[in-house]
């Protein structure tokens, strides 16, 4: 070194100056130094595209299902590709497990989207489950995937159960079908079909795809007894009528599982990255081979029940979500394109409200009118089953009000405002004269709604605003208006009691907020006058229209905060003659009061329960988030067009 330059001591090199480069600048070596660390956290990453196993354009919706449902889904070895083949001899159902970024969603989403590119919804179908806290499956619903019957996002154990129950309703189905026959399977069908040169109904392969199936025997309750028995049944039936199953979980231990018996009859086991306790669940006893995986995406295909021979090491191809997108539009223009009518899935999303623009029944009643004669229909909520909307149903008999308790003030003006359109939907604009008595065709009815949010609010304006909406009118009244009111309430149903054979106009009293309606307390009614009145107090005529009314056309619907001033306002006697009730997440303690279940204790964000006394019935649903103002405008002129 001499000065500030390097001097070669070889004597080949005397004299010779090295001078190093200058630093590099601070910014870039810190981008230098972060490259060089992205590049070596994903050295390990291993990335098979998708079109190496996706179609070509003239091979989309080409493969047949009848004797097998094969399909890629990586590669295996250098040149060969891993197939998932289901529906041949013992191989119907399939396992997966990894654990969390082994790339288990991943490769369900590989099968899907390339089962949907490989073969039309007369070939396969899915019904699709996730119980992850997370949206894996909900590109399946926005693209209206051709192929799926259910699509259930953030799924809960009830929905789940009850596309098990629908499945074993298409099981029994199916079986019919080939009894008629004289088949044993969907090969059989198909070849009985063709031969009779008869229009008959496709008979696709449905696939049951459920993420985070442990979900299920998180309890050991009802649901997950009725879910083992569903299971078992699908997994040892299915085979002979075209119905698989292919359930994940990062591990298969635990406390509660599937019934190993039940874990036998699946026969493909596909392991991704696993601990060595997980490795020997889902295959053998003897073959751990699944703990030696390193990477996302690499996996063990086995389809000897797990025994260590049927081994098949490969590598998942990756799917990004721009890219699963892009084949799902590829899938639906392929859909738009032929004659076939496919059914929009049944999508359910856990974590969120349900859509009153989801609910077909009630935009055909505000086009079409009444759909029942007879009876008032509101509808609450989207289920959480395979139905239809959770509704109550108004009829001229003694108990017939609904109560509805909670603090969720949104979603009881949603429900409130849902319910006076589907019932100003279902009964004519024009008021039969005053001496002619309505029928059928008339269908006359009578709103009043006793609003108690303070004026100002965005909650009174939109109440004001549904009001507006409806043809027939509705009586918007203040808590002022309590003795005016059920005054000439209390003579209308006297003057209904006295004749019997009258036909009366059917009138639905709203009371939003009873809590707020200070007038209407039980402790009123042994309160001083001190005006001298001697007349009924308005607690006691409410309670007179509570009791009476039903019966005579006079329904009561009521919405209260809280369990304490359910006692307050009506007591145990008054809670009796409300034999429909809405219930919000309470103490368990309340929810058995009201329902005689600690259910509603359980209940999440977007949950309610419905509680109809006369029959004995619990559901859980999901209630309507507030409708948008376009929802309204196109509801309000639907009604004004069928009432000109």
């Amino acid at each position: 070194m001499a000065g500030e330059h390097f001097v070669l001591a070889h004597p080949f090199l005397a004299g010779t100056k090295v001078i190093p480069d200058a630093p590099p600048a601070p910014e870039f070596a810190t981008e230098f130094l972060q490259k060089v660390g992205e590049s070596s956290r994903g050295s390990n990453r291993v990335e098979v595209p998708f079109a190496q196993v996706a179609p070509a354009q003239h091979q989309v919706w080409s493969l047949e299902t009848t004797d097998e449902l094969r399909v890629p889904i990586g590669r295996s070895g250098a040149t060969k590709l891993q197939y998932l083949a289901i529906g041949k001899g013992t191989r119907q159902h399939a396992l997966v497990a990894g654990k969390t970024g082994s790339g288990k969603s991943t490769l369900f989403h590989v099968i899907i989207t390339n089962l949907a590119l490989w073969c039309s919804p007369e070939q396969v179908e899915f019904y699709l489950v996730d119980f992850k806290k997370g949206v894996e499956f909900k590109s399946y619903a926005t693209h209206r995937l051709p192929h799926a019957k259910v699509v259930a996002i953030e799924s809960d154990r009830e929905f789940g159960l009850s596309v098990l129950q629908r499945l074993d309703e298409e099981l029994k189905r199916r079986g019919e079908l080939f009894r008629k026959l004289g088949v044993q399977d969907v090969a059989g069908y198909k070849r009985a079909t063709a031969a009779s040169q008869t229009a008959t109904e496709p008979l696709p392969r449905t696939l049951l795809l459920i993420d985070e199936f442990q979900e299920f025997f998180v309890e050991d309750d009802r649901i997950a007894q009725s879910a083992n028995l569903l299971l078992d049944r699908i997994v040892r039936q299915g085979r002979a009528f075209g119905i698989h199953c292919i359930l994940g979980s990062q591990t298969l231990g635990g406390a509660y599982t599937l019934a190993r018996t039940t874990i036998g009859q699946m026969v493909i086991r596909i392991a991704l990255q696993t601990n060595e306790a997980d490795a020997y669940l889902i295959m053998d006893e003897n073959n751990a081979a699944p703990r030696l995986l390193t990477r996302p995406g690499e996996g063990i295909y086995n389809d000897m029940a797990g025994a260590s021979e049927g081994n098949s090491p490969f590598q998942a191809v990756w799917i990004s979500d721009v890219e699963r997108d892009a084949q799902l539009e590829r899938v639906r223009a392929v859909a738009d394109q032929g004659n076939g009518k496919f059914a929009t899935p049944i999508v359910f999303e856990g974590n969120a409200p349900a859509d009153v623009r989801d609910n077909s029944l009630l935009q055909q009643v505000i086009t079409k009118g009444a759909q029942r004669s007879g009876v008032a229909l509101i509808w609450l909520g989207a289920p959480n089953s395979i139905k239809g909307p959770t509704e109550a149903v108004f009829q001229n008999r003694s108990g017939n009000n609904l109560l509805i308790v909670g603090q969720r003030e949104e979603a009881v003006i949603a429900m409130l405002s849902a319910s006076l359109i589907a019932l100003a939907a279902q009964f004519s604009s024009k008021t039969p004269a005053e001496d002619a008595r309505p029928t059928s065709e008339t269908r006359a009815a009578k709103f009043i709604l006793f609003e108690s949010t303070a004026p100002g609010t965005s909650e009174r304006a939109f109440v004001e605003r549904v009001a507006q909406a409806i043809p027939q009118g509705v009586t918007v009244a203040k808590p002022g208006d309590v003795p005016e009111i059920f005054n000439s309430l209390v003579d209308d149903l006297q003057a209904r009691s006295s004749d019997e054979n009258a036909s009366a106009v059917p009138t639905f009293l709203f009371l939003h907020g009873l809590q707020n309606l200070k007038k209407l307390k039980q402790d009123d009614e042994f309160a001083f006058s001190s005006s001298g009145d001697d007349g009924p107090s308005p607690s006691s005529q409410l309670q007179k229209l509570i009791t009476e009314g039903p019966a005579h056309g006079i329904h009561v619907i009521a919405t209260l905060d809280t369990f304490n001033n359910v006692n307050r306002f009506l007591g145990r006697k008054l809670l009796s003659e409300f034999e429909m009730r809405v219930l919000f997440q309470m103490s368990a303690n309340d929810s058995s009061s009201l329902c005689d279940d600690p259910k509603a204790s359980t209940l999440g964000l977007h949950r309610a329960l419905f509680y109809n006394e006369q029959e004995g019935h619990l559901e859980t649903f999901r209630p309507y988030a507030l409708p948008d103002g376009g929802w309204l405008e196109t509801a309000e002129k639907a009604l004004r067009d069928r009432a000109t």
